[in-house]
């Protein structure tokens, strides 16, 4: 791998870290050149360093300067505060990276669902979700995740006061139809959509919840002609996988 390019992993850590202990130690913003010229770092490769720490607030840019951001000093508290977006982040983006489809995290507010955080695959054909943005509760494999969870009075209130739009032909719009549905997520604790909200594209998914309480569902989406027996397989794996290492944390 060239200099030019993006530096390997472990040779990315260590830079990383030289980053944060000599811009902290300064006192004072400083430059990309200075640190460039301090750390030995071509200024290729900190500028991919430089952007993805001012990304998660490490470092906050003023011009051509930087300094050290909240992110630091929150991790100096005696109990770091992180948002639920924050904590599934990481999970999201190493499920995206094992599966390389599309993989986000949901929460529901009131009868619709919300894309709390989202990495789109890699892949040329892929489905992307928006984050923040905003869909149907029925039509997606996390939708209806997060429906299974609710008690029977939440439930009937669901159904009495949504109209449910049939995205597709395969859309389960019927109340008989998608009880029966939610009772094969509660059996099994994935749920899945196939094509019900947009042609083409498969979804799975799984709630996380700490004790009783719900906090929102990680969700995969796969184009269908990906879609066969191995990659469920692989996918429902993960999906557990991650869903336990959010709730044990």
């Amino acid at each position: 791998m060239s200099e030019s390019s993006s530096p390997s992993p472990v040779k990315s850590a260590m830079r990383t870290l030289d980053i944060i202990e000599y811009v902290v130690s300064r006192r004072r913003p400083v430059v990309a050149q200075e640190i460039a010229v301090a750390l030995g770092i071509p200024v290729s490769s900190l500028s991919y360093l430089l952007a993805t720490l001012v990304e998660r607030n490490y470092l906050v840019r003023d011009g051509r300067r930087y300094s050290a951001g909240q992110g630091l000093q929150r991790l100096q508290a005696e109990s770091p505060a992180f948002s639920l977006a924050e904590k599934v982040a990481p999970l999201v983006r190493t499920l995206r990276i094992r599966l390389d489809e599309t993989s986000s995290f949901f929460v529901r507010r009131g009868w619709e669902l919300e894309a709390l955080v989202t990495e789109t695959s890699e892949q040329a054909l892929r489905y992307a979700v928006q984050p923040g943005a905003h869909a149907a509760l029925h039509s997606f494999a996390a939708g209806k995740a997060l429906l299974a969870a609710l008690d029977e009075a939440e439930l009937g209130r669901y159904f009495a006061e949504t109209d449910r739009c049939a995205y597709t032909g395969t859309t389960i719009v019927d109340e008989t139809a998608l009880r029966a549905e939610l009772e094969s997520v509660r059996a099994t604790g994935i749920a899945r959509t196939r094509e019900e909200h947009s042609p083409g594209i498969c979804g799975l998914a799984r709630i996380a919840a700490v004790d009783g309480e719900v906090l929102g569902a990680f969700s995969v989406a796969i184009p269908a002609v990906r879609y066969d027996a191995e990659i469920e397989r692989r996918a429902i794996d993960l999906l557990l996988r991650t869903t336990a290492l959010l709730t044990a944390a």
